[in-house]
């Protein structure tokens, strides 16, 4: 392949049944996942995680922290602070309860998926180490579902920190996927005293890597990722510090990104609107060109 982008063996045969009227879409599941950001030397480093090839979805790409809402995220007695669940409302584009749970979903997976809590004991301040067997134990709880998140906060009496997060983008899984996705992106920075690790089930590695090296290694066919993996990516480019990118957060445009697959002269035409480099053109009987 030219580059590193994900593009499952089925899909073809997928997007031709969908260009024909033979497949119906899936509603998308909502979801959140975190760009983890922090300072190192010429500019910011982010967290990414390497999916195992074993997976059915996205095996051997590299993602960030992040998964599905859990049916508990929207649980009203949550512990809050930062900008209230009104104005999360309007910048996510969905109800109340809905940006609740989406906020909740991106600090949960974020503990699951990477040891990092964006929660303190008081609105002002951040949990300085999560480290531990208790601690531990409290984050297995929480991946098995035997704990909501608002229970585990209330229990350490934490609150959680939603100031901490920038909305950056959001992208919706195609329609011919089998699993499909609604996913708002969000920036954060690594809270001071806490550091990264392989919390996560679904990974074989991780680590801190320069944006521009992620992307550079991704076109040369060297890192696997999933198209917004590697359009985000390259919009931190610009960004010489984790606070130079969550000062550009409130200006992001949230307009869902949802591929496009059309029949075009005798071909599938698979695009992103608005990202030109992950346009495919699929022969009617064949593979991606």
């Amino acid at each position: 392949m030219a580059n590193g982008q994900w593009f499952p063996p089925d899909w073809p045969e997928r997007i031709r049944a969908l260009a024909d009227g033979t497949l119906t879409p899936v509603a998308p599941k909502r979801a959140a996942t975190v760009m983890l950001l922090k300072d190192a030397g010429s500019g910011p480093v982010v967290h990414m995680l390497r999916r195992r090839a074993s997976m059915a979805f996205a095996g051997g790409a590299y993602a960030y922290p992040g998964g599905g809402v859990d049916p508990r995220d929207d649980d009203r007695h949550v512990r809050w602070a930062g900008p209230p669940r009104a104005w999360w409302a309007e910048r996510l584009g969905v109800g109340e309860t809905a940006a609740q749970a989406i906020v909740c979903a991106a600090v949960r997976e974020t503990y699951e998926e990477a040891g990092v809590l964006l929660a303190g004991p008081t609105p002002d301040s951040v949990v300085g180490d999560t480290t531990g067997d208790d601690w531990e134990a409290d984050r297995a709880a929480l991946v098995a579902r035997e704990t909501s998140f608002a229970e585990f906060l209330d229990r350490r009496g934490l609150v959680l920190r939603s100031d901490l997060l920038g909305a950056w983008t959001r992208w919706i899984t195609p329609e011919f996927e089998p699993r499909r996705y609604d996913t708002w992106f969000f920036v954060a920075a690594l809270p001071e005293g806490q550091r990264t690790r392989n919390a996560s089930t679904e990974a074989d590695r991780t680590v801190w890597i320069r944006p521009a090296d992620a992307a550079a290694s991704y076109d040369e066919g060297e890192l696997l990722m999933m198209p917004p993996t590697i359009a985000t990516l390259r919009q931190l480019l610009p960004y010489g510090s984790a606070d130079e990118a969550l000062a550009a957060a409130p200006a992001r445009d949230l307009t869902p990104v949802l591929a496009r697959a059309r029949l075009v002269d005798g071909e599938v035409e698979l695009s992103w609107p608005g990202h030109d480099e992950f346009t495919k053109h699929i022969p009617t009987g064949g593979g991606p060109a």
